[in-house]
């Protein structure tokens, strides 16, 4: 018959979590003292990252990045990009097409940075050139091509040349269709680093 505490609570003494039998200390009760007195350190090492090429979607290789860039702000990131692709299609389904471009324009953007904070752990500064910022960050040249494409969609950019309220009749329906296409081809190279790190 299992041992009953003195105060007649009706709780078994008898298994494992009965705190009036004595057992030795083991190793991990050690390691577990340690911890709780010294605490969890974490620390990074900051790595140089490594020159990555383009992996297409059905290559198995690898595409890991190096520790020390900032995940959880990459992730973020290349989530807004991916927001702004969906808000390119639906600007696009209106007919407003300079709005479609704009948001081609950002995505592409935003995807870039999320491989500049994946790999550098912050953003990389340029002047709104997205070939120059897909160099920056380390982009093939297919990529950069696809790149200079869309940035010229930078509102400030564009509306230098052309009022706003004409924006949406200087691009047709198919140009911003291939605008759309032009900036998933950038985050598809984005999404190969960004979430497979």
């Amino acid at each position: 018959m299992p041992q009953m505490d003195v105060n007649k609570s009706g709780r078994d003494k008898s298994g494992p979590y009965n705190i009036d039998q004595q057992r030795m200390p083991s190793d991990n009760d050690a390691e577990l003292e340690r911890l709780l007195i010294e605490g969890v350190h974490l620390t990074q090492e900051k790595v140089p990252p490594p020159l990555r090429s383009f992996q297409n979607e059905d290559d198995d290789e690898n595409t890991g990045v190096p520790s020390g860039g900032d995940i959880q702000g990459a992730l973020g990131l290349y989530a807004e990009a991916a927001q702004d692709m969906a808000t390119a299609g639906v600007e696009l389904g209106l007919g407003r097409h300079f709005a479609c471009a704009d948001f081609c324009n950002q995505a592409a953007e935003k995807a870039a940075q999320s491989v500049s904070l994946l790999r550098f752990g912050h953003r990389s500064m340029y002047d709104h050139d997205l070939r120059a910022l897909g160099a920056l960050v380390g982009a093939p040249e297919e990529i950069q091509d696809e790149m200079a494409i869309l940035t010229p969609f930078h509102p400030e950019a564009f509306y230098a040349g052309t009022p706003p309220e004409e924006a949406d009749e200087v691009i047709n329906a198919e140009q911003a269709s291939s605008y759309i296409q032009s900036a998933r081809y950038v985050l598809r190279w984005a999404r190969a680093i960004v979430l497979n790190a």
